[in-house]
């Protein structure tokens, strides 16, 4: 079977999506991480269905894979970009969408190629706890911003060695569904900068807008950074993470960012 996609990214972080508003391709793990594949298929750190809406007040659902084929809840720059895909496709007004994603129901305005996303509510958040692997100490951050994170902050990320060290943090036993793992550091400016190691990509990407978001959250909490927070991803465009903050209580969160096309084609699976 020949299916069509089209390649975008959202500040580096890459997907191959698919316009599936009749229901009719279902995909399995194997299928997905081969065209996920940088060698063998298309290329890119996951990939999301456009699929007919599932729940009401909604204009169609996300359904978002990893690279490595797994099935997982959200991804922040993947849904900057399937809103900029599903407005090419014809669904929602012309500027806005409301879609249904494996984490709950979501929002997302467009306004000259730049995508504003009304973030799933943060939940599990951990602060200021401690753990240990064998590349050693780390204070950390945890919560769920559609997915697990971590988030660590340093003084020199760039220094850090990422693929070891992210994934000690994934895999470590106290995660029992593994965890991404964000590094971050507070620049002069008040910019902040990340690096992310992505569960299910395993290694680091180039940008992840639930990870920057988690940021966000830990850096305002914990070191009182005033919102909107700019955060500059590894991929070299800079994220704004906002929202409403009630003693420790945090709602209305929004990511906005760039999504653009990169090719389209088609591709035998």
């Amino acid at each position: 079977m020949e299916i069509a996609f089209t390649k975008m990214h959202g500040a580096g972080n890459d997907f191959v999506m698919i316009e599936n508003l009749d229901g009719s391709i279902e995909l399995s793990a194997v299928q997905v991480a081969r065209m996920c594949d940088r060698r063998l298929g298309i290329g890119a750190d996951g990939l999301i269905l456009l699929n007919p809406p599932q729940a009401d007040d909604t204009d169609a659902t996300m359904i978002y894979y990893n690279a490595d084929g797994g099935r997982v809840d959200m991804c922040g720059n993947g849904a900057r970009c399937f809103t900029s895909f599903a407005l090419q496709n014809g669904v929602g007004n012309g500027e806005s969408v409301s879609f249904l994603t494996d984490a709950g129901p979501m929002k997302a305005t467009a306004s000259d190629g730049v995508f504003t996303i009304n973030m799933t509510p943060v939940h599990s958040i951990e602060l200021d706890q401690e753990l240990e692997t064998e590349h050693g100490s780390y204070k950390y951050d945890f919560m769920n911003t559609g997915v697990e994170h971590v988030v660590v902050f340093s003084d020199a990320v760039d220094r850090i060695d990422i693929v070891p060290e992210g994934s000690a943090i994934r895999y470590q036993s106290r995660f029992p569904k593994g965890t991404n793992a964000n590094f971050a550091e507070i620049q002069k400016d008040g910019v902040i900068k990340v690096r992310t190691y992505e569960r299910g990509v395993e290694d680091e990407t180039l940008a992840c807008g639930t990870g920057v978001t988690a940021v966000a959250i830990a850096a305002n909490l914990t070191k009182n950074q005033p919102t909107p927070i700019s955060v500059l991803v590894r991929g070299g465009d800079t994220l704004s993470v906002d929202f409403q903050r009630e003693g420790d209580d945090i709602s209305n969160i929004t990511l906005t960012g760039p999504a653009k096309i990169v090719f389209r084609g088609q591709i035998e699976i």
